[in-house]
């Protein structure tokens, strides 16, 4: 139960390495676990979320070696060569981790439990639950949430429609698909992250997108690869708003992913009025990436169009700040995912931002933000590790310091926070609750 306290008055200058991205060491543990033959990984997150992918396949029987300083070294078991486990498996912090376990475990030909902590034991989890069971599969859930019981079994194939754009959901029921005796598409009715449908063709399994969406067809394997895990925009996005809002910073990410369906926080912000450039674009590992450069640049309120929404809704604990730091009012609408995260974020992000003497009108599906300076006090992140992030970043501009109570979960993500923020110039401490 660690707490921040973060002083203001600092700039963020230099440059600075962003660790992996979480959603693609997911699914590189995933597809590797699953492929014939060696998977090498370079550059995955060691955060306590993908750690929890690794021994949940660890205790199916598949051989690992590391991770170390990010390489991970793979022996995939093929489709069908998990092994059942001897005990429940534990997910941690992890959604991504549970829901897409869900998908690949719902077709084996074992019984398995999915467990995790009490944070994620009361995240909802139908919305994965519902088109599993229309492909045959037997889950038994509490009250639509963790544990879950998987009776494994043979599974047919689906053409789902996502109510809800969710990349999460749509990535479980491709997994499942993957055991399911007929073709296998989801249509999604927004862009959302498209990690899964890259990785698996760079696993050489064959998957069509056409528009919003995606097939998986019958019969193909997955063949071991080498991966190079690019930046984690969503960790990128702390720093990105940190030297938009404080003056004098002038600091570059290296690294960084730049999935086209991930860069909705760069829109927004740019949008606002940020200075962000990108340079050095390459492509690593099937995904483009470049090197982002921020400098301080004074911000304007804005309606933040829906269609971005779902290009950037790991990303709004940061804008929720950018918000509060900007002139005007900022109108966020269309992300009542938002409610169903590792807390009910528009619900937290509202109440700390009050707590430092900003305006906040709460909206089922969002809130109107009205910019104005920020005081210090104390913020509950509830153990959401974007909120604690969030929140420290702005203390750089904050009116006295601000303690940030319950941040043990940034390890889930990103697990060196503090001592990046503190080489970029954050004036942040981390002691014991």
């Amino acid at each position: 139960m660690s707490r921040y306290l973060v002083h203001p008055g600092s700039q963020l200058r230099g440059r600075l390495p962003i660790p992996g991205d979480k959603s693609i060491s997911h699914r590189a543990v995933i597809l590797g676990a699953l492929a014939e033959g060696v998977t090498e990984v370079e550059g995955l997150l060691e955060g306590a979320d993908v750690l929890a992918t690794i021994a949940a396949f660890r205790a199916m029987g598949v051989e690992m070696e590391g991770p170390d300083h990010g390489r991970l070294r793979i022996q995939g078991v093929g489709l069908h060569g998990l092994r059942a486990p001897g005990v429940p498996l534990d997910c941690g912090n992890s959604g991504t981790a549970m829901r897409l376990l869900a998908g690949v475990l719902a077709g084996q030909s074992f019984p398995s439990t999915l467990i995790g902590d009490a944070s994620l034991q009361r995240r909802p989890m139908d919305r994965v639950l519902r088109p599993l069971a229309a492909m045959g599969a037997e889950i038994i859930a509490q009250d639509g949430r963790a544990p879950l019981r998987i009776h494994g079994r043979p599974l047919r194939g689906i053409d789902y429609v996502l109510p809800v754009a969710s990349a999460q959901v749509k990535s479980a029921v491709l997994l499942a698909g993957l055991y399911a005796e007929d073709p296998t598409c989801v249509t999604e009715p927004a862009p959302t992250r498209d990690h899964s449908e890259r990785m698996l063709r760079g696993f050489g399994y064959p998957i069509e997108r056409l528009g919003a969406r995606a097939c998986l067809r019958q019969g193909g394997r997955l063949h071991g690869q080498s991966l190079q895990v690019p930046g984690d925009i969503s960790s990128a996005a702390f720093f990105l708003l940190g030297a938009t809002i404080a003056p004098g910073s002038d600091l570059t990410l290296t690294g960084v992913g730049i999935n086209p369906t991930r860069t909705g926080v760069i829109e927004i912000l740019t949008r606002m009025g940020a200075r962000i450039d990108l340079t050095a674009l390459r492509e690593v590992g099937g995904e483009p990436v470049a090197d982002i450069r921020v400098r301080h640049a004074p911000l304007q309120g804005m309606v933040i169009p829906p269609r971005l929404v779902s290009l950037a809704i790991d990303e709004f604990p940061a804008l929720f700040i950018a918000a509060a730091c900007a002139k005007g009012r900022t109108v966020i609408t269309g992300a009542e995912e938002l409610r169903v995260k590792e807390s009910d974020r528009i619900a937290v992000m509202a109440s700390g931002l009050r707590a430092l003497g900003v305006t906040v009108e709460e909206r089922v599906d969002g809130a109107v933000i009205h910019g104005s300076p920020l005081g210090g006090g104390r913020v509950e992140s509830h153990g959401d590790h974007r909120v604690a992030m969030a929140f420290a970043m702005a203390a750089l501009v904050a009116r006295d310091a601000i303690e940030i109570l319950d941040c043990a979960n940034v390890a889930t993500s990103f697990p060196n926070f503090p001592a990046l923020a503190q080489q970029a110039g954050l004036l942040l401490a981390v002691a014991d609750a």
